[in-house]
């Protein structure tokens, strides 16, 4: 075992090792907190979830804009900065967060904290792309699924014990762990944004303006935006697993936030076990439809939620998703950075990032309108139905662009 741990340690470069460190200390401190978010709004100020919602919303509202900034100041002054500027005000928001007391100031407050948290986004997907090859991206984001679960284990479980107790221990937490994080990373990680020679290769100087005006290239390239499309219906699915599954297991099965925590540990073990295996044997698979497939498993499992009333059953549809996750996650993030040019890495990272930060502005609120007012179980009926939808774009733009060579399977 030593021995295959230690190949596994030389195929890849010290950066990614550092970058894998880093990561599951932060994300250890993240899965504390968000998956109870919800849970805190409503329990706080005695909500229903679609007030909640529209918080989330504000959060994502601003955050694609602090996206978007952020992939332009990526390719423009580099990945390491932003991180950890990102980092540091991480930890200053996630307090003031803790101390808000009036549901009046949280929407304000999460349109500022949205607006700058998103920042460092796309630098930390560009860094990826850097740092790992073709041929690596898709083992090297599937090992990034596995440390994020192993995170997973951890957090929701300590994070669903402390919610019982106090919410404010979870923000107080968070923050201590992005400032660990950000010394970190200070101290061992170099920049990794590629330098052009310009003797080789003269470049013309791009202002600022310019470089944010490069977002049109990005949004003409036609088949990037149609899989972005595809992924923000998929998207605002999956999301459900962490917004308004805690609350409707709440309500309407009595299930309290500590057998929600073991559901998503559930899904973490699975990963952990899985992830790594899945991720070398699909690296060889037409990508476009591994999304297509690891779509359909979502489709099932989130139905399931509408079906099912044992708990064991919705640890069932749990391990469902999560294998559509394992096939889906990594593909995704190597589909992205195979389609960007690398003087563009951030922001066609950034134009990524919208399938998750687009959902965020609206599935939260549209599931606590249904979840509110209608049948809760339609919430998992209409994720089904678009889940489907999704699986057939992804189907289309496999029988479109499956024979161009950067979406070629390396052998």
């Amino acid at each position: 075992m030593f021995a295959r741990l230690n190949k596994l340690y030389n195929e890849f470069p010290r950066r990614f090792w550092i970058i894998v460190l880093t990561f599951f200390i932060d994300s250890i401190g993240g899965t504390l907190l968000f998956p109870f978010f919800s849970l805190y709004i409503t329990d706080r100020f005695n909500v229903g979830m679609t007030e909640a919602g529209m918080v989330l919303a504000m959060f994502s509202i601003f955050g694609i804009i602090g996206n978007m900034i952020g992939g332009a100041l990526t390719d423009r002054f580099g990945r390491r900065k932003l991180i950890l500027f990102g980092l540091i005000f991480s930890a200053l928001s996630t307090l003031t967060l803790g101390f808000v007391n009036s549901l009046a100031v949280l929407f304000p407050l999460a349109a500022f904290i949205g607006l700058l948290s998103d920042i460092a986004g796309p630098a930390h997907q560009a860094m990826m792309a850097d740092i790992l090859d073709e041929k690596q991206r898709q083992e090297g984001f599937g090992l990034m699924r596995v440390i994020r679960n192993l995170a997973w284990i951890i957090g929701p479980s300590i994070g669903g014990f402390l919610a019982n107790r106090s919410f404010m221990l979870l923000f107080i937490i968070d923050a201590i762990v992005s400032c660990v994080v950000a010394a970190l990373f200070y101290f061992l990680m170099p920049e990794t944004k590629p330098q052009h020679h310009e003797a080789d290769n003269p470049q013309p100087h791009e202002s600022l303006l310019q470089t944010i005006a490069g977002y049109g290239v990005v949004l003409k390239d036609f088949a990037f935006m149609a899989f972005v499309v595809a992924a923000i219906l998929m998207g605002a699915v999956y999301q459900q697993m962490y917004n308004s599954l805690s609350v409707y297991l709440r309500d309407n099965h009595s299930i309290d936030p500590q057998g929600y925590g073991f559901l998503m540990t559930t899904s973490a073990i699975t990963v952990i076990l899985f992830q790594f295996w899945v991720s070398r044997n699909i690296k060889h698979r037409p990508p476009f439809l591994i999304m297509a497939a690891g779509t359909l498993f979502y489709m099932l499992g989130f139905s399931m939620f509408g079906f099912v009333t044992a708990y064991w059953l919705f640890m069932s549809a749990i391990v469902v998703i999560t294998i559509g996750e394992m096939l889906i996650m990594p593909t995704s993030q190597t589909l992205a950075a195979n389609f960007a040019p690398e003087a563009m890495r951030g922001r066609y990272m950034a134009i990524f990032g919208l399938t998750w930060l687009l959902p965020s502005t609206f599935a939260p609120m549209l599931a606590g309108l249904i979840l509110d007012n209608l049948n809760p179980n339609l919430l998992w009926y209409v994720g089904g139905v678009l889940c489907a939808v999704a699986a057939l774009a992804f189907y289309a733009l496999h029988l479109k662009l499956g024979k161009q060579e950067r979406f070629i399977p390396q052998s």
